[in-house]
């Protein structure tokens, strides 16, 4: 293409730019994140507690939109900004400062209807394919204009004009692609937004908190887009999406509708938690000041107590957060997450016991607490310890870290394929794909041919990996 000297045609490149753009943005939002917090620029957040809230959030919304047999996750990004969105049709993305900065459960439940209307509305199949077609056009529209440029050129300057069609020949048709694009994105946005009502309403929810939060945003937007064309947005422009939404949102018979205090606490208490993990300790106490004594409050300074002060006093902040709730799963897991962090892994496995009990069985704190007792150094919780981590792992297969404290467990007993092997699934989940298959190629090694643990191992040394 050098030779067409098409580099100093400076419109065309712009134009290709923005399309390049276009098409790169969807491209990151289409493919499959990864599923583990070690791989790739994208780091997830993972909490017994915040997850299940979140499922408890969606489920009617699923329900509602026909997908509730779908296994639709809500993945947590660890990114303090506000944002969400789908990116693989069977997961919905959030970053934990969506979480943190809806102050009611209903606002960051009428983001989650919005994105299950994406997902209902097979909104990323049908861009694929649009993505698909436009490319296709535009490959030929390019063609035709560079072999237009290209006969301009043959004819030297004499000839310029056709050079300069050429020019326009590529340019016009990556805008119009473009703007085709963007288009079908705002519909994408608005039918989301429209789907996103109509799920919150019939399951008896007000979409007020949706359209609060889209209303909150729209002003930093229109400055932002404040004299912009609005049909180079891929979203609708904020004025008339708030509007349109303001008009379906006030149309529900449950607009005024209150979130239950009970679910109001539960949000109050994720956000507390979040705050307390994810920010420093001077901001925690900013937020959430001593003369707050709520349970949200003392919640976030037990938290922040623990990761940055004493251990003894924030495990008295957490026994008075047991005896305001005793049978509250979570308290408990923090009191065994402090002592085990803190060094004392004999002393956190009774409140992880008790948090196991009180959750259920949750996956991620049965890993904890297999965790404690391997981290004992007593042979005699290794066999309890192999027995819970393996069923923590069948329910949630994707936590490398079960895994990798199920590798420690094995190479206690001694059994090193077993230890291979596990130690090899943690690091396939890590993304470390050298070491997953450098450990698999040795458990296979020393399992028996043809065993379930060595045809294991032999699928991560065939699997494919970048």
């Amino acid at each position: 293409m050098k030779d067409l000297h098409l580099q100093p045609q400076k419109a065309a490149p712009r134009l290709f730019s923005r399309l390049t753009a276009l098409l790169t943005a969807a491209a990151i939002a289409l493919a499959p994140l990864p599923a583990s917090p070690q791989q790739g620029d994208v780091r997830l957040l993972r909490d017994a507690e915040i997850e299940q809230l979140l499922r408890d959030y969606t489920r009617p919304i699923l329900r509602a939109a026909g997908l509730e047999k779908q296994n639709i996750q809500v993945v947590i990004i660890n990114n303090p900004t506000f944002n969400a969105f789908v990116a693989d049709g069977r997961r919905i993305f959030v970053n934990y400062g969506a979480l943190m900065q809806s102050q009611t459960p209903n606002q960051i439940i009428g983001v989650l209807a919005h994105e299950t209307g994406h997902l209902a509305g097979g909104h990323l199949s049908k861009l694929r394919q649009r993505l698909a077609e436009a490319q296709t056009q535009m490959i030929i529209a390019m063609l035709l204009g560079v072999g237009a440029m290209a006969a301009g050129a043959r004819g030297g300057n004499s000839n310029s004009n056709m050079s300069n069609v050429g020019a326009a020949a590529v340019a016009a048709p990556q805008a119009m692609m473009m703007n085709t694009m963007l288009a079908y994105q705002r519909q994408h946005e608005e039918n989301a937004d429209r789907a996103g009502v109509k799920y919150l309403t019939q399951t008896g929810q007000s979409a007020k908190g949706m359209y609060e939060t889209f209303k909150r945003f729209s002003s930093d937007s229109l400055f932002a887009a404040r004299g912009s064309d609005p049909y180079m947005q891929s979203h609708p422009m904020p004025q008339e999406r708030v509007a349109a939404l303001e008009e379906l949102a006030k149309a529900s018979p449950y607009w005024d509708k209150k979130d239950d205090p009970a679910l109001q606490l539960r949000h109050d208490l994720m956000r507390a938690k979040t705050s307390g993990f994810m920010e420093q300790r001077d901001t925690v106490l900013r937020r959430y000041p001593p003369s707050d004594t709520s349970l949200p409050a003392q919640y976030a300074r037990a938290i922040a107590t623990y990761r940055h002060g004493d251990l003894t006093v924030a495990i008295g902040q957490i026994d008075q957060l047991i005896k305001a709730q005793p049978n509250n799963p979570y308290f408990h897991e923090l009191r065994g997450q402090a002592l085990l962090e803190g060094g004392k892994p004999n002393e956190a496995i009774a409140p992880l016991r008790r948090a196991v009990q009180l959750s259920s069985n949750a996956p991620l704190i049965e890993m904890m607490l297999g965790q404690a007792l391997v981290a004992t150094d007593n042979k005699a919780y290794t066999d309890e310890a192999i027995r819970i981590l393996k069923a923590a792992i069948a329910r949630e297969g994707e936590a490398s870290a079960g895994y990798q404290q199920l590798a420690m467990a094995y190479g206690r007993k001694g059994e090193l394929a077993e230890a291979d092997l596990a130690s090899a699934q943690a690091a396939f989940l890590r993304g470390d794909n050298k070491t997953a298959r450098d450990l698999a190629s040795r458990a296979k090694a020393r399992f028996a041919v043809g065993t379930p643990g060595w045809v294991k191992a032999d699928d991560i040394i065939a699997a494919k990996m970048k």
